[in-house]
């Protein structure tokens, strides 16, 4: 009995001592619901709090607030509340008595609760955690460098030290969240190396994590864009995953997806028809500002005609609870869509208007910009604009913010440029990209039209100001040595005075760094040359080299840029014959995986090299691929989708004509018939004149008919008969094309088949063509591939084709009337003659 009651004791002291050992204020701060019930428990027991307790209320209010939607959370009224500011003093004061991984969570969740990043507290910790950086966790260290790009340092000596221990620690990187963090933050720093193995390392991960966890590749995806690197084996494997996802994704996400592939390049047809049907879905559900905008902004420029409707009935009637960034967004999406709901468009402008003193220097340029173009009659809202962004322009110092407003200042009525705008571009010029240059000299082109003083001051500011421009542009070409570098700054460039002010020593400096081409950057090179319509020999000649040497490691999406070039510019070498080959063997395999509107484009620039590739025109010519195409159709811009159904159509005809063993049929009739009532019909005065001279050297006007349609829709500028005596034929009937009640064309009487049929024996039609600019180099007279296929297809439908050149025609050897008949003569009649 004694030694029971011993017992008993003892475990009662046990008991005892365990209860008095507990932490009792964590335990309360732990069973909290709410920021109330925290600040309470923090309010008794001030004197009582360590380190731990100060980490854990933090981290719970962080947690509150980041379960509410965003419209619920109340972040302002806890960070004002009393007893946070003793929080925030606890946890400055004992800084050194935290943990590491704690230190890093305190940091993180009183930034999140918008605690300023100069408050002294914040400073403290950002200070702490750089001394104790080296031994962090990869999971702490991740999150540090979310806190430093939350104060904006990715360019930071410290954010510099995190990524040389990624680089020396990234084989012990386990989890894909961990890995794509760090990649996103420090992405601005990274080496091509470092690029390169982290992509093979996110690589990995994504295989051997959860496919549900969609933020993972989302952050590899906005990697890439960071890097501004279109590695297309992980978008496509990151796409794979985030499609999976579709149904969990929620209007924002979407949005935010879409944008990084729209920055990337990157259009993926199953992901843009998915996203368009689980955004349908979301409609109903996205009733307030926020959820309705992101909804909005996503869906609309691939929604169908009544889904747009629709979307902006709804926008009309939450337009007055829109925020400022919200209306932003708003206006921007309707210029995309080029709406003309005017209903809308002035409640979006009327919100704009009462909150124009809100925005940044860019997004005035943007507001300024989707209002000009949508037409928007508001005059006293255009001069404040005008005015704010003269403010910004004066006070700006990034080249970048000058070069976008001065572009969108330019776009305004007024009469000239402002000293004030000389004197920023003039203070920024020498830090432009080539594109910063090229978009200033284009708004200065604007004023000068616009300024009547300019004729009278030849020399004037204008001239000055465009002479620095071409200088600048000049020394920074002849300084470059990276071509990756050089490619990027020429990726949008385009217009007049690039081409006769840059052009020639950009391509004495792309020829002087022929070196640096690889399989990298190959596709991008050539795609540049085919854009700015300049044939340069040697150039194409090292690309066909390196292509045909990596053409397994060039992407099979990229052969369609690679090869455009040659086929565009009709540019037919040796080398060229073998990387046509090539190209198809490394696409063939791969042809279900190609976006269908790609698919029809490289089918298209094949078919004007004469290559028709047996799989390629199979696949696109069938049921399934065609629906698929109109589905995907629906959801691209309107310039894409036209250019597309066009290339379709001349494809359907370049395979009728050439490859009738493919028995393809020709099934674009109406739509030719809707394209030619749709033509305007006119005919340009040196069409004009060539006919006139036509009917002199003819024998007269019923000889020569003008606009002709051919079968496959063909329009020959001139036609005419010869006999087999070199005779004209004079024509009986009007300047049309019969349709037979089959839908089929007719010439005269007689179906395409038949056509020789209604010619007297030996006699043949001549189809005269004039080839302006477009269908040349333009660095040379080197004739573009389209222009020769067009000649093709003339032959096959039972035409000798004469072509006349625009340089030849307006040269001053045929300067005069006779001159002019004599060169037609000899075209027409000596040429089949020999």
């Amino acid at each position: 009995m004694f030694r029971l009651r011993c017992v008993n004791s003892c475990l009662r002291r046990l008991l005892h001592g365990g209860t008095v050992n507990r932490d009792q204020v964590l335990e309360q701060l732990r069973v909290c619901s709410t920021e109330d019930q925290v600040f309470d428990v923090v309010g008794k027991n001030k004197a009582k709090l360590t380190v731990n307790h100060v980490s854990c209320a933090v981290r719970m209010l962080w947690q509150f607030q980041k379960e509410k939607p965003d419209l619920l959370r109340t972040v302002e009224l806890t960070k004002n509340h009393p007893q946070f500011l003793t929080l925030r003093v606890l946890a400055e004061n004992k800084i050194a008595f935290t943990e590491d991984s704690m230190l890093v969570d305190m940091l993180y969740s009183f930034l999140r609760l918008n605690v300023d990043p100069h408050d002294t507290l914040v400073q403290q910790l950002v200070s702490e955690a750089w001394l104790r950086i080296d031994r962090f966790p990869m999971a702490s260290l991740s999150k540090f460098s979310i806190c430093l790009s939350d104060q904006h340092l990715q360019h930071s000596p410290l954010m510099g030290h995190i990524t040389s221990i990624v680089d020396q620690k990234l084989s012990s990187i386990d989890d894909a969240r961990i890995l794509t963090t760090l990649m996103i933050s420090m992405s601005s720093l990274v080496s091509a190396r470092l690029r390169d193995t982290l992509i093979s390392k996110a690589d990995h991960l994504l295989d051997t994590m959860d496919p549900s966890h969609y933020n993972n590749p989302r952050r590899v995806v906005q990697f890439l864009r960071n890097i501004k690197y279109s590695h297309r084996p992980l978008l496509e494997k990151c796409n794979e995953i985030l499609l999976c996802n579709i149904p969990r994704l929620d209007a924002e996400n979407i949005s935010i997806i879409l944008g990084l592939y729209q920055s990337l390049q990157f259009n993926n047809c199953d992901f843009r028809l998915a996203a368009r049907q689980r955004l349908t879905e979301l409609i109903d559900s996205s009733t307030d500002p926020f959820s309705f905008t992101k909804l909005f902004v996503a869906l609309a420029p691939m929604a169908s005609s009544e889904t747009r409707e629709r979307l902006e009935n709804t926008a009309l009637l939450l337009a007055d609870e829109l925020s400022a960034h919200q209306a932003l967004a708003v206006a921007e999406a309707l210029e995309e869509i080029q709406s003309r709901n005017l209903s809308l468009l002035n409640k979006i402008g009327s919100v704009i208007q009462k909150n124009v003193d809100v925005y940044k220097p860019v997004e005035v340029a943007r507001i300024t910009q989707a209002l000009f173009l949508l037409h928007y009659q508001n005059p006293e809202l255009f001069s404040k604009l005008r005015n704010i962004l003269l403010n910004f322009l004066q006070r700006s110092v990034y080249p970048y913010e000058v070069t976008m407003l001065t572009r969108v200042l330019s776009m305004l009525p007024c009469p000239r440029l402002e000293e004030a705008v000389i004197s920023r571009v003039e203070a920024v010029v020498t830090q432009c990209s080539l594109n910063d240059l090229n978009t200033i000299s284009f708004a200065i082109a604007k004023w000068v039209r616009n300024d009547p003083s300019y004729r009278q001051k030849t020399l004037g500011k204008y001239v000055r100001l465009l002479q620095t421009l071409k200088r600048c542009g000049h020394e920074r070409l002849q300084t470059a040595d990276q071509l990756d570098l050089v490619l990027e700054e020429l990726k949008y460039i385009s217009g007049e005075w690039f081409e006769e002010m840059l052009l020639e020593e950009t391509m004495v400096t792309l020829q002087r760094m022929m070196d640096q081409i690889n399989w990298i950057n190959v596709s991008e090179l050539a795609f540049f040359l085919t854009r700015i319509n300049h044939l340069c020999p040697p150039l194409m000649d090292r690309i066909a080299i390196v292509a045909i040497k990596d053409i397994d490691k060039i992407h099979h999406s990229a052969t369609y840029a690679t090869l455009l070039p040659f086929s565009v510019l009709n540019y037919d070498t040796a080398q060229a014959d073998e990387l046509y080959d090539l190209c198809i063997q490394r696409l063939t395999p791969h042809i279900k995986s190609f976006d269908p509107h790609l698919l029809v484009l490289l089918a298209y620039s094949l078919a004007v090299a004469d290559y028709f590739p047996e799989e390629v025109v199979r696949e696109i010519f069938t049921i399934d691929f065609l629906g698929k195409l109109d589905s995907q159709l629906e959801t691209l811009p309107d310039s894409l989708n036209m250019r597309t159904r066009m290339r379709l159509m001349e494809l359907n005809r370049a395979v009728c004509l050439e490859c009738p063993e493919f028995q393809v049929p020709w099934f674009h009739e109406r739509y030719c018939q809707q394209l030619q009532k749709k033509g305007n019909g006119i005919v340009s005065p040196m069409q004009q004149q060539i006919h006139k001279m036509l009917g002199e050297v003819l024998g007269g006007i019923n000889c020569v008919r003008v606009a002709v349609y051919t079968p496959y829709f063909y329009t020959v500028d001139f036609e005419c008969i010869l006999d087999k005596h070199l005779q004209l034929l004079p024509y009986s009937k009007p300047n049309t094309v019969e349709i037979s009640d089959r839908n089929k064309v007719q010439w005269g009487r007689n179906s395409l088949e038949n056509i020789s049929d209604e010619l007297p024996p030996g006699a043949q039609r001549v189809a005269i063509d004039f080839l302006d600019s477009k269908s040349y180099c333009k660095n040379s007279h080197h004739m573009k591939g389209e222009a020769l296929m067009r000649k093709r297809h003339l032959e096959i439908l039972g035409y000798r084709v004469v072509q006349i050149a625009h340089f030849k025609w307006n040269s001053m050897e045929l300067s005069s009337r006779d001159a002019w008949k004599e060169y037609l003569k000899k075209k027409i009649f000596r040429e089949f003659s020999s």
